[in-house]
C-alpha cells in the first residue's frame, strides 16, 4: 500500500513540476521582456501537467482536483490554437488530446452510484472540506475562463492582470484545503506559484506605469 501511494504522489509531483516549470518559464521571459507574456511553452506544459494531475486526482479519489482540471484543460488547447501552434500537431495527437478527458470522465461516471459514494462520501474527505476544496479549484480555474474571454476579445493569447489576481485568491483557498488534507503535492505546487503571481502583478503594473509616462 505504501509503495502504491508513493507512485501516486510521484505522479502528482510530476504534474506540479510541469505547472511550476510553466510559471517559472513565463516569469523569466516576462522579466526579460519587461511585460507579462503568454509563451507557447506555458500552454504546452499546462496540458502536460493537467493530464497528470487529472490522473492523480482519480487515484486520490479527490473530486476537487478533477473538477479544477476539467474546467481549464480545453482552454489550454484553445490558447495553443490561437497562437497557431495547434495546427502543427499531428491529427492523431489532436484527437487524443481532445477525447481523452471526455473518455476518462465517461468511464468514471459509468457507475454513478459508485462514483457518488467514492467522491462525495470519501471517509478521508469530509463533505464541508470537499466543498471548500472544490470552491478553491473553481476560483482557480476561473482565472483561465477570465483569460479566455479577455484573450478572445483582444484576439490574442494574453495573461491579463485579472488572471494573476484571481490566481492569488484561488491559490490561497487551495493551500488551506491542502493543509487540511495533508497533501504535500498541492502545498508545494501552490506555494511556488504565489511568488510568481505577485511578481507578474508587479511587472504588469510597472509596464503600464511606464506606458503612461511615455505618453
Amino acid at each position: 500500500m505504501q509503495e502504491s501511494n508513493s507512485w501516486v504522489f510521484a505522479i502528482g509531483f510530476l504534474a506540479q513540476l510541469f505547472f511550476s516549470a510553466r510559471i517559472l518559464y513565463q516569469w523569466i521571459v516576462s522579466e526579460k521582456a519587461g511585460k507579462v507574456l503568454a509563451p507557447i511553452a506555458f500552454w504546452v506544459m499546462s496540458i502536460l501537467g493537467s493530464y497528470l494531475l487529472f490522473i492523480y486526482g482519480v487515484l486520490r479519489n479527490d473530486f476537487a482536483i478533477i473538477l479544477g482540471q476539467l474546467i481549464s484543460y480545453y482552454i489550454y488547447l484553445w490558447n495553443l490554437n490561437i497562437q497557431n501552434h495547434w495546427q502543427r500537431l499531428n491529427a492523431v495527437i489532436k484527437s487524443i488530446l481532445i477525447i481523452t478527458p471526455v473518455v476518462a470522465l465517461v468511464i468514471m461516471l459509468r457507475d454513478l452510484p459508485h462514483f457518488t459514494h467514492t467522491f462525495f462520501n470519501n471517509a478521508n474527505v469530509p463533505l464541508w472540506l470537499l466543498i471548500f476544496g472544490s470552491m478553491g479549484q473553481i476560483v482557480f480555474a476561473l482565472r483561465f475562463i477570465y483569460q479566455f474571454f479577455y484573450s478572445a476579445a483582444h484576439k490574442q493569447s494574453v495573461l491579463p492582470l485579472g488572471f494573476w489576481i484571481i490566481s492569488l485568491v484561488g491559490s490561497s483557498i487551495i493551500i488551506t484545503y491542502a493543509i487540511f488534507r495533508l497533501d504535500p503535492v498541492l502545498i508545494l505546487g501552490q506555494s511556488f506559484g504565489f511568488i510568481a503571481y505577485i511578481r507578474n502583478i508587479m511587472i504588469d503594473y510597472n509596464n503600464k506605469k511606464c506606458s503612461v509616462y511615455e505618453k
